[in-house]
């Protein structure tokens, strides 16, 4: 499958952009060393990923601070060899807890009178549950990660909606940032 992946390292002269190859990456701690390797001292480096128009993910990383991931479907980019490090990392961050009470997912279906609450609809519309392992469909992690450079998590997670383009979105997130015109001539 085909990837697009850019490493922006902020200057003081605003954002330096590098088209990066993702052979080498096989784990969160390499992308997060590629970055920091990009960045100067201890500024602030990005990582956008994006698969053939399926996905895409944005990565944050701060200085020695843990990276800061945002991916536009998690189910989809799970199915990915780069997109599932991300997405079991959110997951493992994020829901493990989740799953783990399962007699308080058993008592929630009990009505006050203590009977058990029948399910009658039919099992072909049911919709998968997620449980441990698996990814949720759309948006998963921190979509806050872009606010302090201009673009909101209700813009971010609007670009990762159903039916939007990763690559348009990847490009309307590098004009917020200021440096769209430097993503597009790595492309």
């Amino acid at each position: 499958m085909a990837y697009f992946a850019a490493v922006l390292a902020r200057t003081g002269a605003g954002w330096d952009v590098s088209e990066t190859e993702l052979d080498d990456v096989e784990t969160l701690a390499d992308l997060t060393d590629l970055a920091r390797e990009a960045a100067e001292d201890e500024d602030t480096a990005l990582v956008f990923i994006e698969q053939e128009d399926a996905w895409f993910a944005v990565l944050r990383i701060d200085g020695e601070d843990d990276p800061r991931i945002f991916v536009s479907d998690a189910a989809a980019a799970a199915r990915s060899s780069y997109g599932a490090f991300l997405t079991d990392e959110l997951i493992e961050q994020d829901g493990e807890a989740d799953f783990d009470d399962l007699d308080g997912l058993v008592a929630g279906l009990d009505d006050e009178d203590g009977a058990v609450v029948e399910d009658d609809s039919d099992e072909d519309d049911e919709e998968p549950v997620v449980g441990r392992g698996a990814s949720p469909v759309g948006p998963i992690g921190d979509a806050e990660l872009l606010t302090e450079f201009g673009m909101s998590a209700a813009d971010l997670l609007e670009l990762a909606g159903e039916g939007a383009a990763p690559g348009d979105a990847l490009g309307e997130i590098a004009e917020a940032l200021g440096c769209g015109e430097v993503l597009e001539a790595v492309r």
